[in-house]
C-alpha cells in the first residue's frame, strides 16, 4: 500500500491519557499482556484470493487483522514468549486491506 507503521507499545498504569489524532487513528486499543496471549488467539483463516493464511487477533470483542495483527502476533510470539526466530512475514492481509 505504500504505508508507514509504526507500532508503538507503551508500558503504563491504568489513568494515562492518551489524545489519538481522528484523521489517523481509528481507535486505541489498551490491551492488557495475557489479552494479547489468549489461548483463542491468534485465528488463521483462508481466503480463496491468497494462498497464505490470513491472521486475526481476537482482541476486546473486535477482530485485529494484519498488517497491524501481525504486528501483535510478532511481538507475543517474541517479546513475551521468547521465540525470536518467529517471523510474521507469510502471513496475508484480508482482501479489504490491500488497497
Amino acid at each position: 500500500s505504500g504505508f508507514v507503521m509504526t507500532p508503538v507499545v507503551i508500558w503504563a498504569g491504568e489513568n494515562m491519557s492518551i489524545t489519538p489524532d481522528p484523521n489517523e487513528v481509528a481507535h486505541v486499543y489498551r490491551i492488557g499482556l495475557r489479552e494479547l496471549c489468549r489461548s483463542d488467539s491468534p485465528r488463521f483463516v483462508t481466503i480463496p484470493e491468497s494462498e497464505r493464511p490470513v491472521v486475526q487477533i481476537p482482541l476486546s470483542g473486535d477482530l485485529i487483522h494484519a498488517p497491524t495483527g501481525a504486528v501483535l502476533l510478532q511481538m507475543r510470539w517474541v517479546a513475551l514468549e521468547g521465540r525470536i526466530n518467529e517471523r510474521v512475514d507469510h502471513l496475508e492481509q484480508p482482501v479489504f486491506a490491500w488497497q
